[in-house]
């Protein structure tokens, strides 16, 4: 796996927000600048002093080029280590380097505080800092990914480098990475982790659309894998499919340190999960979500399972992958109906903590699409800080649920005609009218939710064919039912949802 390296002038963080990065991702964390006091043997104005600037640049050459070739780590550069094209070089071929920017007056008031002696800027720290940002302005402007660090804490901005990294460590259910990174890369992720004996599985259509890239990666790297296919659709996630993975997984001669790949939207990912999690007691797994619904939901948390003709999801498992890699460019075969059924996902994602993404996704479906990566990361990361909360969904976690309650409903009592996206949209604005209705919602919110995702496509209202007897009637057997009551998200306003107990489920459906 690449390094990631943080750059940026005197004064923006970067040991800061480099530690708990590291800390974050569970990777180390290396200062250059004490690895070149290390080595050096004197600290830096020390060198400085004595030796002149020229022979510290070699000094921080060579101790880049040593740090560059050992194993994964969170590296914090100093404010002028890739000014050397050689350096940049390095820096770009070994890792991805995120430039912390912020304005004049906050590193100021950050350095004025710091007890690191920095001997290019001694003297008047205004007038020396703004020379040489002045200096370096078209260098740092060159680095394609910047972060602005003003106005937030270190572990704030910590936690929107990841975002634009696209990347999370999951650690309360088991051990695992998330990553938005091209699907090739599987096969080193998975050599990275020890993983064995692959087989993939993947719905008829993925796999025609797929497969291969995933099959050629793993071939190349000396795997010998397995391919799977089962049919594609909700009406195939059944006990009668798992029974086929179980023994699809036995003629591929599969053993407890094998691992099964998910190749697929959410239908398939539950699927896989829940036959690895069952196999021989248990086997690793690792999603390749292809589905933008997948991506931002289905794939993270380790929910697993498959439905009964009563409901959804009402057998499963709780059994988390050791991986999960998100190719957004996958999404480019996505057939337009799917990819604007997932944005549902995206939407909820941010009515519940995130308005900057709901404000996002209410520019519509073409704004969406020309900034599709942004979007997967700042719904993936929503999900991830609610599951590393609340692993197992005993409390703060439910607010993932606004609009499932009754999507999963009226997904049902249309035989799956609406697809799951379609039917949280409905159920979001259903559940925002209610919670209006009992005075939880803020003035606008209902008609604030209806118009970002009537400008998606997405429907508001629930078919007129479909029975509301049968809505409320597969609403008493939903999962999240507890005596007797059906503990819904209600949103409040854009970012604030809250829990609460219905017994009258009728009464939901009657300001719909």
């Amino acid at each position: 796996m690449p390094h990631l390296f943080l750059y940026g002038s005197p004064g923006s963080g970067k040991s800061t927000i480099g530690k708990l990065l590291a800390r974050n991702l569970k990777l180390p964390f290396v200062d250059l600048d004490r690895v070149i006091e290390a080595d050096a043997g004197m600290p830096i104005p020390q060198i400085m002093a004595g030796r002149g600037e020229s022979a510290f640049r070699d000094l921080e050459a060579a101790a880049l080029s040593k740090v560059a070739s050992e194993s994964e780590s969170v590296i914090a550069l100093g404010g002028g280590a890739l000014l050397r094209d050689a350096n940049r070089a390095i820096a770009e071929s070994t890792g991805r380097v995120i430039l912390l920017t912020a304005e004049l007056d906050t590193l100021l008031e950050r350095l004025a505080t710091d007890s690191i002696q920095r001997p290019l800027l001694a003297g008047d720290l205004r007038e020396k800092l703004s020379s040489l940002l002045t200096r370096r302005a078209e260098h740092y402007v060159s680095f394609p990914l910047r972060l602005r660090v003003d106005g937030r804490t270190a572990e704030a901005n910590a936690w929107q480098a990841q975002i634009l990294l696209g990347r999370f460590h999951l650690s309360a259910m088991g051990e695992y990475d998330v990553l938005v990174a091209p699907v090739e890369q599987v096969s080193d992720l998975l050599h990275a982790r020890g993983m064995k004996n692959p087989v993939i599985v993947s719905d008829e259509n993925v796999a025609q659309l797929h497969a291969d890239k995933v099959l050629d990666s793993l071939c190349r790297a000396g795997y010998a894998p397995h391919l799977l296919t089962i049919p594609a659709g909700e009406e195939h996630k059944t006990l009668e499919t798992v029974n086929r993975l179980w023994r699809g997984f036995l003629e591929a001669g599969l053993d407890r340190r094998s691992t099964v790949i998910a190749l697929g939207g959410g239908v398939t990912g539950d699927l896989a999960g829940f036959a690895a999690s069952t196999f021989m007691r248990g086997v690793d797994w690792v999603a390749l979500p292809t589905s933008l619904l997948a991506m931002v939901d289905a794939s993270l948390g380790g929910k697993t399972g498959f439905d009964l003709p009563e409901g959804k999801n009402l057998v499963g498992a709780f059994h988390p992958p050791k991986l999960v890699l998100a190719d957004p460019q996958l999404l480019t075969t996505l057939p337009e109906a799917e990819f604007i059924s997932g944005l549902a996902e995206a939407v909820k994602h941010g009515v519940i903590a995130d308005p900057e993404l709901f404000a996002m996704c209410a520019q519509g479906p073409e704004w969406v699409k020309e900034h599709l990566e942004e979007i997967v990361k700042r719904a993936m990361a929503v999900k991830v800080k609610f599951i590393e909360e609340d692993p197992y969904e005993e409390e703060r976690r439910a607010v993932l649920n606004l609009g499932h309650t009754v999507g999963h409903a009226v997904e049902l009592v249309s035989g799956f005609r609406v697809r799951h996206g379609e039917a949280v949209a409905i159920g979001m604005i259903v559940e925002a009218r209610y919670a209006a209705r009992v005075g939880l919602a803020r003035a606008g919110l209902v008609e604030a939710m209806t118009e970002a995702l009537s400008a998606l496509g997405l429907p508001v209202r629930i078919p007129e064919d479909l029975p509301r007897a049968e809505i409320v009637r597969a609403m008493r057997v939903d999962k999240k039912k507890s005596a007797g009551a059906i503990r819904f998200a209600l949103p409040v306003e854009i970012g604030k949802v809250e829990l609460v107990e219905v017994t009258d489920l009728e009464s939901v459906l009657e300001a719909e």
